[in-house]
């Protein structure tokens, strides 16, 4: 039997054609065959140092690229430990594949678990929540098909994981005739219906006070420019989303480059008698829990009706492509209002909003004034569920898409040094990974993979002695400290027993600067830990300036 027929062989194939570039995962006695057949491929094979590592970094390669990344793990406890990441791909929309494997299909019985080693149940009905599509092989000969099947589904919008699951004897089995299954291309969404384009029209002509709100479809769309036109047309202020940072350039005369849940810009969205929302589902984090009110007039552009719809109803609802429907909908409008009056007023807000952020928290001020004299715009930042994250994600002024990488589904704590990884790797390029101490713990391991490989990443990790934003919201409902002062390492010896350099800085001010500046030129893994105790920003459940059960008024002055 030749190795070019077996499963193995066609996984590799299948991967190769799909142009995937890196492959993440970790070694096991059940994918061994696999493991051997990728190392001696054209892909690169990056172990990693734990499973859910694998799925991390392949969501970071999703994120920075746009593209498939791909995890493989082993059977049962391997493939049950990548659950976490996988949650946090499918509640970001990345098109991430996980491919696992499972018991040797000959000692299977089935509706019995026979106690084979790593055997559960049901290995995939643990996926089965958190994916597009559960794909079980059954023959040798079905590996490259279903993979492409699979790789397919998680790139065609809305994108999102799947999970793929090869019992071990298929690796080394030979392949014995070809699948003949037609092998898809990712579907396109279908162009926007007419009337669904002439109802928002009218809306959008007499709308006084119009908003956009840009969610993640507008960069899985690559649609930022269309998004320009259309809200200049409009003559509409625009607020990202944490998935949607970056869509409109910060040169643009609609750009506002701050969230809502600072009063200044939710006063926007209080006054506005229009939104018009692209490709977001308005979550909690965004709404505050949705104590946002419903605007006067709602209209959605979204490629999946049933998303745009779940938490604010829309008058309209255009179920495109972000790009094809801005497009369409900025044909169909003249130019109106006062750009020059809407940019001051913007240029207002922006400094009441800094000058209140400064008396608030001087060192996330100085934070993010650094980063704003020092961070190349191209430089992908993955900040973590770590207050410093938090200012990062809420108040850094990203200038293009997928320049941020941050866990707004699932909030997995632990996500940003593991995806960096990935991202690093797969595209050779600077990333910075911005960290606590507490949530870095999780994926310690993997200094041993960026200092094997070689990551061009730098760590911002900032070490506040624990878990600083619990401690924040036990202590402002008076509870006791419990479980949040946490015993952490001797990081410059650590890293150094990595061979990673580390330089250790008190605050945010000009030695920060001057020393991120060097790691951050430096395509040598780096750490810059910092000891700095912040509060949390006003993005945060525990400080969001809407109560429930109230509405804060709006603010006053228009720009018509």
């Amino acid at each position: 039997m030749g190795d070019e027929r077996t499963g193995a062989a066609l996984l590799v194939r299948a991967l190769e054609s799909l142009e995937v570039g890196v492959v993440f995962g970790l070694p096991g006695v059940h994918n061994l065959a696999a493991w051997d057949a990728l190392e001696k491929s054209s892909l690169r094979l990056v172990g990693v140092r734990h499973e859910q590592a694998a799925v991390y970094a392949a969501d970071g390669q999703a994120r920075v690229s746009g593209s498939l990344g791909v995890a493989v793990t082993t059977t049962g406890p391997g493939a049950a430990n990548t659950l976490g990441a996988t949650g946090e791909a499918w509640a970001s929309g990345s098109p991430v594949m996980v491919i696992a494997t499972n018991v040797p299909s000959g000692l299977r019985r089935e509706g019995v678990c026979r106690g084979v080693l790593h055997e559960s149940p049901d290995q995939g009905a643990m996926f089965a929540p958190l994916v597009k599509d559960v794909v079980r092989i059954e023959r040798a000969e079905e590996i490259a098909t279903a993979v492409t099947v699979a790789a397919a589904l998680a790139e065609t919008a809305p994108t999102g994981p799947v999970y793929v699951e090869i019992p071990t004897d298929l690796l080394s089995a030979e392949a014995v005739g070809d699948d003949d299954r037609a092998r898809p291309e990712p579907r396109r969404p279908s162009a926007p219906a007419e009337a669904s384009l002439a109802a928002a029209l009218d809306l959008l002509r007499e709308a006084e006070r119009p908003l956009v709100w840009a969610g993640g479809g507008v960069t899985r769309a690559g649609a930022g420019a269309a998004l320009a036109e259309l809200s200049q047309k409009l003559c509409a202020p625009v607020i990202e989303t944490y998935m949607g940072r970056g869509a409109l350039d910060p040169d643009s005369p609609t750009w506002l480059g701050l969230p809502p849940h600072v009063p200044e810009v939710g006063g926007l969205w209080d006054e506005a008698d229009l939104v018009l929302a692209v490709g977001t589902d308005f979550d909690g984090m965004m709404t505050q829990n949705w104590r946002m009110e419903r605007p006067d007039r709602l209209v959605a552009v979204n490629v999946d009706p049933g998303d745009a719809g779940k938490n604010y109803r829309p008058d309209v609802t255009v179920a495109a492509d972000a790009r094809a429907a801005l497009e369409a909908l900025s044909e169909g409008l003249e130019p109106r209002g006062d750009l020059d009056a809407l940019r001051a007023r913007l240029d207002e807000i922006r400094a009441a909003v800094w000058s209140a952020l400064e008396d608030d928290e001087p060192l996330a001020a100085e934070l993010l004034g650094a980063l704003r004299t020092t961070l190349d715009p191209a430089v992908p930042v993955f900040a973590d569920m770590c207050v410093p994250g938090y200012w990062v994600a809420a108040f850094h002024s990203f200038a293009a898409p997928r320049r941020l990488a941050y866990p707004v589904g699932w909030g997995t704590l632990g996500f940003a040094f593991p995806a960096a990884v990935g991202a690093a790797l797969a595209t050779g390029e600077q990333v910075l990974s911005i960290c606590g101490d507490g949530g870095f713990l999780f994926a310690l391991g993997e200094l041993a993979t960026v200092a094997q490989e070689r990551a061009p990443l730098t760590v911002l990790l900032v070490d506040d002695g624990g878990y600083g934003m619990l401690r924040f919201d036990q202590e402002v409902t008076d509870m006791d400290t419990v479980g949040v002062d946490l015993q952490t390492p001797d990081w410059a010896r650590l890293a150094a027993s990595f061979g990673i350099a580390c330089e250790e800085v008190e605050g945010f001010g000009a030695p920060f600067a001057a020393a991120l500046g060097r790691q951050l030129a430096d395509p040598q893994p780096s750490i810059l830990l910092v000891r700095a105790r912040m509060k949390p920003p006003p993005s945060t459940s525990p400080r969001w300036y809407r109560k429930a059960g109230g509405v804060v008024g709006s603010v006053d002055g228009g720009w018509r």
